[in-house]
């Protein structure tokens, strides 16, 4: 028989309240650990933060593709939220794919309700989905998510289509014309990814509606990754959530994301995924991993969030 359990009847529990900073990820499940849930929880845990993750649906997928998604029905999803709210109070939101137009209102109508609360939305690409679901999604984040989101996060190629459809120009938009373009749906800042470079090189790039703000510039890998965005946005939203100042948040999440990538590994017989937890795998960069469960050490600085 185990030992038995000996019980501190005078246990001081004075000082154990929460010292991290807490995120709610509206988000599905994806069985393949790519993206989703899967990568926002393991990224927020690289940075120290607590995430709340709230299953807005679940993929059908493998490494390769997506075959389906399922979503919630919007009260699963709100309800979620609300009763962990009125307990954890988040520090920052992060918006991933939920499935819906009717779960985007919901999670719009609950963010209304934390209006002080910075909203990192990210939009994956839905190429993989039915033309016209595509456009009612797009049309309702739009409408319903953009007018509360401080940093919208995507693609390139995707926020172009979404955000510049009757574009026209023989040169691809700006980073910086796209984040205009959002601005008008009330987005303050907007942070294009994958934005092609000669020489085999990709930039990123943080813009206000008027100025760009950071970018940094990567060497293209040549395996073709899936959970990349997801990873990114959690990052940067648990970094916001940590107290890192805007573009320095930016830089320190593009810089995880890409050690994840570099460590990138191929679970299946389809594409590579990000190595989130790189950091705890002995890695030799002059900094000792081996055997640590201490998280990436992200240079989170004083900053107070400004967002």
């Amino acid at each position: 028989m185990p030992p038995p359990i000996e019980v501190l009847e005078d246990f001081d529990d004075e000082g154990m309240d929460a010292p991290l900073a807490s995120v709610m990820a509206f988000n599905a499940n994806d069985a393949s650990g790519a993206g989703g849930l899967a990568a926002d929880s393991v990224a927020m845990a690289s940075v120290g933060v607590h995430s709340m993750p709230v299953v807005t649906g679940a993929y059908v997928r493998d490494t390769s593709e997506i075959v389906d998604h399922f979503a919630f029905d919007d009260d699963a999803v709100v309800n979620q939220a609300s009763t962990i709210a009125e307990d954890v109070p988040p520090d920052v939101f992060k918006v991933g794919f939920v499935g819906s137009p009717h779960n985007l209102g919901a999670i719009a109508s609950l963010l209304s309700d934390w209006a002080d609360v910075p909203v990192v939305t990210y939009m994956p690409d839905l190429a993989w989905w039915q033309d016209d679901l595509i456009d009612q999604y797009l049309d309702a984040c739009a409408e319903l998510m953009l007018p509360q989101t401080t940093v919208l996060v995507g693609n390139h190629s995707t926020l172009s289509r979404w955000l510049l459809p009757e574009w026209s120009k023989a040169r691809a938009p700006s980073a910086l014309e796209i984040a205009r373009a959002a601005q008008e749906y009330g987005v303050p800042y907007t942070l294009v990814t994958g934005i092609n470079l000669p020489e085999q090189f990709i930039d990123n790039v943080l813009c206000s509606g008027t100025a760009v703000l950071c970018s940094e510039k990567f060497e293209r890998l040549e395996a073709t990754f899936v959970g990349a965005g997801d990873t990114l946005s959690a990052t940067l939203a648990a970094l916001i959530a940590a107290g890192t100042e805007l573009t320095e948040a930016v830089t320190e999440a593009l810089s995880y994301l890409d050690r994840s990538l570099e460590g990138g590994f191929r679970p299946g017989m389809g594409h590579m995924q990000p190595d989130r937890l790189f950091w705890a795998h002995g890695e030799d960069d002059g900094l000792d991993f081996e055997e640590s469960d201490e998280p990436f050490p992200f240079d989170l600085g004083p900053n107070e969030t400004r967002h």
